[in-house]
């Protein structure tokens, strides 16, 4: 049981790390201007499980990291009103940080398409990220934001 139990931490400390690591490169595609390619090939060679910056980052499990990245640019013109809609209508998309950006849009794919992990997952996982970058409030409001689109795609999560 231990045994188990220990494999699924890594699972999940592995995950987390992929969930870092796409929110860092979503967030680099848009302020740099950077094409997926050449953000998968950075991620691979300097960030995934090695030192950076005199910081270590835990290994990421590579493929939920691409899916993710990937998923976010396919979708991202569907992605993005889904957003907005759950957002206070004083306070659009356009108007959030870009990394609260990538936080939300990542959480938003993820929602709506890996539904082999549990929505609350999802949602406190991309809080836990919000909270690497930003104050108390923000991480708070990606939680709501977060909740909102998760009750759109799983509600039935929410019902049991």
């Amino acid at each position: 049981m231990a045994d188990i139990k220990a494999s699924i931490d890594r699972k999940a400390n592995r995950r987390g790390a992929a969930r870092l690591a796409a929110v860092q490169a979503l967030y680099q595609m848009e302020i740099s201007g950077a094409g997926i390619n050449d953000v998968f090939a950075e991620f691979d060679s300097h960030w995934l499980g090695n030192e950076v910056e005199g910081d270590r980052y835990l290994p990421a499990e590579a493929a939920f990291f691409r899916d993710v990245v990937a998923g976010v640019v396919r979708d991202q013109v569907r992605i993005d009103p889904l957003i907005d809609d759950a957002l206070s209508k004083s306070w659009p998309l356009k108007r959030v940080a870009a990394i609260l950006r990538a936080v939300l849009r990542a959480g938003s794919y993820e929602l709506e398409h890996r539904k082999d992990v549990p929505a609350r997952v999802v949602v406190s996982e991309y809080v836990d990220v919000a909270h690497a970058f930003v104050e108390k409030d923000e991480a708070g409001m990606v939680n709501a934001v977060l909740d909102q689109i998760a009750r759109r795609f799983r509600n039935a999560e929410f019902t049991r």
